[in-house]
């Protein structure tokens, strides 16, 4: 089954979105006053696409981070998100203490804005360079690396992992660091 033909139940629904879905109030709609027309449209198109609309999987409570990079998905594929969850769940983890980001989403946007918003304590680059993912320094596969008071481990793509046993016993290794287990 694909995360496509997922059908949840009104019960379930309500407790993945708390508030709305739609937003209807009128602050992200651009009023046609005084102050929207002395600006140039080009200003006002650049206003509405400095605040994407996050698209992500799980609920952050732990602030941990994870971003991937997919193109034909909207957040990973089947595959690699039941091998994510088989290795959250070793480390005690669920999806509800994660925030899985599909990178391929947001090209434009950096790392400082991320952090910022899912105010990430641990961050998981899997197949996305630290220089891509906008960090300032780099550091090879399975390096535990602290940068401005947050935790990154970049490791190869989750599909790779098919092709290596190796990846799989160094990602568990740094993950054991990261998480003292």
């Amino acid at each position: 089954m694909s995360l496509n033909d997922l059908h949840l139940s009104p019960a379930v629904l309500s407790r993945l979105y708390p508030a709305t879905l739609i937003n209807t109030a009128k602050t992200d709609i651009v009023q046609a006053d005084s102050t929207a027309k002395d600006l140039p449209k080009s200003k006002i198109e650049s206003e509405k696409q400095t605040k994407p609309a996050w698209k992500f999987l799980g609920d952050n409570q732990q602030k941990i981070l994870i971003v991937v990079n997919y193109k034909n998905a909207v957040h990973l594929p089947d595959e690699e998100l039941s091998f994510l969850t088989n290795m959250l769940a070793a480390c005690k983890l669920s999806l509800g203490d994660v925030a899985i980001v599909n990178r391929h989403n947001y090209e434009g946007i950096f790392c400082k804005e991320i952090l910022t918003h899912f105010q990430s304590k641990i961050v998981f680059l899997f197949g996305v360079e630290p220089a891509e993912f906008g960090l300032p320094v780099s550091f090879p596969y399975f390096q535990v690396q602290s940068v401005a008071k947050c935790t990154f481990l970049y490791t190869p793509a989750l599909e790779e992992r098919h092709t290596e046993v190796l990846l799989k016993s160094k990602l568990w290794v740094s993950l054991r660091s990261i998480f003292g287990i």
